[in-house]
């Protein structure tokens, strides 16, 4: 007899960041900048940290200033592996 076997595929679940647009200069690339606040382990304080992550505009929508959130992705190139997901605010 054969059996009826359900294969279940994993998906890994992609991570997302929302951040602030500091670089439009390339074409169909932006630099975002994520903050994020840690407590320092000695000194019981939150300690601000930022890093900055390269990610594919495809139309050039997004400009200086704007909020937006990123998605990870497969490397489009040596630094960028994340995507443009949406524009939160714009900048004023």
């Amino acid at each position: 007899m054969a059996e009826n076997t359900v294969q279940t595929v994993k998906t890994a679940k992609k991570r997302e960041f929302v951040g602030l647009v500091t670089s439009e200069k390339m074409d169909k690339s932006i630099v975002v900048t994520i903050t994020t606040k840690k407590m320092d382990r000695l000194y019981k304080k939150y300690v601000t940290r930022s890093k900055k992550y390269m990610a594919h505009d495809e139309k050039n929508d997004a400009h200086v200033g704007d909020t937006v959130r990123i998605v990870e992705c497969r490397p489009l190139s040596k630094n960028k592996c994340w995507r443009l997901a949406e524009i939160i605010e714009r900048a004023k």
